[in-house]
């Protein structure tokens, strides 16, 4: 019996083998290239994000070599199987339900391009992802940051780049911008006139942020005293290389470095870091949402602000409004108002009897 069943998977890898010997293990790099292009051109996606999505494909097509298989010919005993190995290996619930999210967008366009006859992610179920609450930093340690950077940039003879520093730090708090739309700005996006800016987020979305008056002063002397400086660094060095100005789209851009080029995402990053050993980029971002749902702001508005597709996204923020529905309920609730309004006519003594305990008050 035994030997019957060895026979059995024997044949079954040999079979399996020479699907693979005509399909050809290569089409997998033929079929991400085709999806990238995809995704870049018809959807619109940003670099970083065809990057993330080939990412997961090229995780899940890795683990599917092990199996002898390739992704035009998974089944759904592949994905059930990535994700369990996703499991034993300790990978958290959310980066599992990214990669499946990213495997039925792949397998979704394979059937609509009729190169696929079924799509073996439909039947199965997302990992359960925990709402993971945004890391934000405190009022006093954003205002303490942003204090320190301004008495560096408003220092007699405060270079060029203190002045730059201070303004990408008021704008990452200020706006809620992502780190990505702060290194793509450029100077024509601004309208510091009116107190806002242009930005370019995911999948080339553009939105309207407005600025606080903090912001728009940084930036205002950042334009008319630091970046002047840094571009003629630019424009120096393009002249000394003997270079034609055909980059006008780096010439634009709105932060430039000591050597006069555009910043990047890692450099902001490490400035940031610098003001802040505990904060980031991102972090001044949910800092930024966190701070405003706390004074007060819908959540409407605030997923407006931070360019959130889904307010789903935008809810995780609705624990922090807690305490602010709290008050609102007191404040305009019947049975709310009337104690609160009888309060004031029962003695001191009276009230601390009939206080009402943790129980009486949640209900």
């Amino acid at each position: 019996m035994n030997e019957v069943r060895c026979g059995a998977r024997a044949a079954r890898a040999r079979l399996r083998t020479g699907i693979i010997g005509i399909v050809d293990a290569a089409s997998n790099l033929a079929l991400l290239k085709e999806f990238h292009a995809y995704l870049r051109v018809e959807k619109g996606l940003r670099p970083l994000t065809c990057e993330a999505y080939l990412s997961d494909l090229k995780t899940f097509a890795e683990f599917l070599e092990g199996r002898n298989g390739v992704l035009a010919l998974a089944a759904e005993e592949d994905v059930e199987g990535l994700l369990e190995h996703l499991r034993v290996h300790g990978i958290d619930s959310r980066s599992a339900a990214r990669k499946l999210s990213c495997l039925r967008g792949f397998y979704k366009w394979l059937l609509l391009d009729d190169r696929i006859q079924h799509d073996p992610t439909v039947n199965i179920d997302s990992p359960k992802a925990w709402k993971v609450l945004p890391k934000s930093l405190a009022e006093p340690e954003v205002a303490e940051m942003l204090d320190r950077a301004e008495a560096a940039a408003s220092a007699p003879q405060a270079r060029a780049t203190a002045l730059r520093d201070r303004a990408i730090l008021e704008l990452l708090y200020g706006g809620g911008l992502r780190v990505s739309e702060v290194t793509a700005l450029s100077t024509g996006d601004l309208r510091l006139d009116v107190g806002r800016v242009q930005v370019r987020g995911k999948g080339d979305k553009e939105r309207i942020v407005p600025l606080g008056r903090q912001a728009v002063e940084a930036l205002e002397i950042y334009l008319r005293e630091g970046r002047p400086h840094l571009d003629r660094i630019s424009s120096g060095r393009r002249k000394h290389s003997g270079r034609r100005d055909v980059n006008r789209q780096e010439g634009a851009r709105l932060f430039l470095s000591l050597h006069g080029a555009p910043l990047t995402r890692q450099w902001i990053w490490k400035l940031v870091k610098t003001a802040n050993q505990d904060a980031s980029p991102h972090r001044l971002r949910h800092s930024c949402a966190t701070h405003m749902v706390e004074n007060g702001a819908d959540l409407r508005s605030v997923q407006t602000l931070l360019g959130h597709a889904d307010i789903s996204t935008t809810q995780v923020y609705t624990h922090l409004a807690l305490g602010r529905l709290k008050e609102v309920h007191r404040q305009f609730h019947p049975r709310a108002a009337r104690r609160a309004a009888e309060a004031p006519e029962e003695s001191m003594e009276g009230a601390e009897e009939k206080r009402p305990g943790p129980a009486e008050e949640a209900r």
